[in-house]
This record gives C-alpha cells, sequence and structure tokens, in this order.
C-alpha cells in the first residue's frame, strides 16, 4: 500500500506546527534574545534562497510561480527579521539597570 505523498507532507507539516508551538512555548524569556537572534540568522539564509528561487524562472516571463513564490518568501523573511530586531531590542531593554530620577 502506497501513501499519497500530499498526505505524508501533510502529516508533517502539521506534525511541525505542533512540536514548534510546544517548544516555543516552552522556551524560557532569559533564553528568548539568542533564539530570535538566530532565527534571524535563518531568515537571512531564506532571503537568500528567495532571492536564487525568483531568479530561476524564464527571462521571457515575470509573473511565473518560482519568482512568485519568491517574492513571498522574500517578504515574509523580511518582516520575520524585522520583527526578530524589534522583538530582540525589547527584551534586551529589560535587562538595562533603570536611572533613577533626582
Amino acid at each position: 500500500m502506497e501513501i499519497d505523498p500530499f498526505i505524508f507532507r501533510l502529516s508533517i507539516f502539521i506534525l511541525s506546527i505542533f512540536i514548534g508551538y510546544y517548544v516555543v512555548w516552552s522556551v524560557t524569556p532569559s533564553l528568548h534574545t539568542p533564539l530570535m537572534s538566530v532565527t534571524n540568522a535563518i531568515s537571512s539564509v531564506i532571503i537568500v534562497g528567495a532571492i536564487i528561487a525568483g531568479l530561476a524562472g524564464n527571462s521571457d516571463s515575470v509573473f511565473n510561480s518560482s519568482s512568485i513564490f519568491g517574492y513571498l518568501a522574500i517578504s515574509l523573511a523580511a518582516v520575520n527579521i524585522f520583527g526578530g530586531f524589534l522583538v530582540t531590542q525589547r527584551m534586551l531593554a529589560m535587562y538595562k539597570k533603570k536611572k533613577k530620577d533626582k
């Protein structure tokens, strides 16, 4: 009996959602900032791959599937990087000593 590849990939995707949810919510706040830095580094690698995917299509047509998905990946990874830097700055601001007013 052969399993449909779509069902196999869909089940892996759903399992990864559950695993990711439990991994992210079990992280202590002190480890959050280093993990966000690693996530930003991974997203920058995704942007490089998305640029390659966006340019991999035929030069005759700009709107083919690889360029559309490449643009979508670049956009989502850029939002992820920008949001990661904002969250990292906010987390680091929590650890700074507050100045006493005179």
